[in-house]
């Protein structure tokens, strides 16, 4: 028997399913990982009962857990294509006002505490492509350690 994990509940992704008038009675495992989903159900009957059942479960979900963490696929070291700058949390904002001049802002960004954001903008024009650039990068670096 695998040794029992951390930090995962013993019943996580797992729920009891009975439907008597169906004849349905047991265990069903449903993950899903970067968009797939997996699951599996564990009858009471072939088992030899509900506590069997349970275990099986477990055991499948704790295997797939472990396929999954090993697969190289699940880790992403790639810049996405939504982020530009290389720098999380950094992005280059344009803002058309009104009269239609264009504004471009190296934008900063971070979360000090659940439920707040903060946000920050350097400008092109003033401080130059770059040094606004870099301004951000700093105050997000700062504002993140704070």
């Amino acid at each position: 028997m695998p040794a029992p994990r951390k930090h995962t509940p013993p019943n996580y992704a797992i729920a009891r399913i009975d439907l008597p008038s169906a004849g349905t009675h047991g265990w069903q495992v449903r993950m899903q990982r970067r968009g797939i989903k997996y699951g599996k159900f564990f009858a009471d009957r072939p088992h030899g009962g509900p506590q069997q059942a349970l275990q099986a479960a477990r055991q499948w979900r704790d295997a797939l857990i472990d396929e999954l963490a090993n697969r190289a696929s699940t880790r992403i070291c790639e810049r996405s294509q939504r982020n530009s700058s290389g720098v999380v949390g950094v992005s280059k904002i344009t803002v058309v006002s009104n009269n239609g001049t264009t504004y471009q802002f190296w934008q900063a960004t971070w979360s000090p505490a659940p439920g707040q954001r903060r946000c920050v903008k350097f400008s092109i024009k003033r401080h130059g492509d770059r040094e606004a650039f870099q301004l951000a990068v700093e105050a997000r670096t700062q504002g993140i350690s704070s």
